[in-house]
């Protein structure tokens, strides 16, 4: 039989052989663990709608985060949520606040722990929208001045990298502009660049709290089957001073992904979110998957779209994975 002489399974025959030849390499480096924080003291508390995830006080959150540099994640991203909730969401950018307060414990436990703050206002106000509400309408520019503000005290408390999340039109210029002028220059501004109005944010809503009062987002998310937009949104948000870009969600967005790690020469950052979290969770716990094989699997299908930075409720099991197979 002329048999073809290059035979591809060569390539696969053992895990050694597998691991030689893999294209695709997936490290702790790569991934940021989100956190939630809220008013209290001694709190961790399981979050109902979320598998192993839990609402954190800001003296409890130093423990976790310590934990979390002792596997070589590099960074946490923290999400907030507070006691009291108004109009204009002013408990965002309190001194005192329970990200401000969170951020100063985390440096103190683990001073080599990048902290990343989501700038947002949805779980702040009374009302659940990312930005100020003006005659049933979102006021765009209004809003971009908030953010700044809410930037400026986290980088003051000590915020290694804000992340506005709200999409909010030149709200990445306004934040730079602030921290510039504040002497905050050394502070990066990773964007919440092509974030999409997705269904997949729902368990997140619950644990933060912000979902909205009336309405929905899509009047400044962006809509799912746009692709050319999110190329524009993420250039002008380089272009306004962002150091890193985000998609979000990510296993829905694989597309954009790539097209952005292609296009734009600068870190893109992809959320792997609740939703993607939970499906894999419920799926693995009805015996329908193997879950450590299913989260790998995922986790690699996003770095390998390009992804250099990725943020998911996976990064903790992810690496004790890694370790234990070293």
């Amino acid at each position: 039989m002329d048999f073809p002489k290059i035979r591809m399974r060569r390539l696969r025959s053992s895990p050694a052989m597998r691991r030689l030849v893999r294209q695709t390499a997936l490290s702790t480096d790569d991934f940021v663990y989100p956190l939630f924080v809220r008013e209290g003291r001694g709190l961790k508390e399981p979050i109902k709608s979320m598998t192993d995830c839990f609402h954190f006080s800001p003296d409890t959150v130093a423990a976790e985060a310590a934990d979390v540099a002792s596997l070589g994640i590099p960074a946490v991203l923290l999400f907030g949520l507070p006691d009291k909730k108004d109009e204009t969401g002013s408990q965002a950018w309190a001194e005192a606040g329970v990200v401000q307060r969170s951020i100063r414990e985390i440096k103190k436990a683990a001073p080599e722990l990048l902290v990343i703050t989501d700038v947002c206002l949805c779980a702040y106000t009374n009302h659940g929208h990312c930005g100020l509400i003006r005659n049933g309408k979102i006021d765009n520019d209004a809003t971009c001045e908030l953010l700044a503000r809410i930037a400026l005290s986290h980088a003051q408390a000590g915020a290694d990298i804000v992340a506005p999340s709200d999409m909010m039109d030149g709200r990445v210029k306004y934040i730079r502009q602030t921290l510039e002028e504040n002497d905050f220059k050394d502070v990066a501004i990773m964007s919440y660049a092509a974030k999409y109005a997705s269904a997949f944010y729902g368990p997140f809503r619950d644990a933060a709290e912000s979902a909205p009062a009336f309405g929905d987002r899509k009047g400044y998310q962006m809509d799912p089957p746009n692709s050319n937009q999110a190329m524009a949104e993420i250039a002008l948000d380089i272009e306004e001073g962002a150091d890193i870009v985000m998609v979000k969600p990510a296993l829905c967005f694989l597309d954009i992904i790539y097209r952005a790690k292609q296009r734009f020469d600068c870190p893109v950052a992809a959320y792997n979110v609740s939703g993607e979290y939970m499906m894999l969770n419920s799926a693995a716990n009805a015996g329908l998957m193997d879950k450590d094989s299913a989260m790998l699997e995922m986790l690699y299908s996003i770095k390998r779209a390009g992804a250099d930075i990725i943020i998911t409720y996976f990064a903790k099991e992810a690496a004790g994975q890694m370790q234990k197979s070293k």
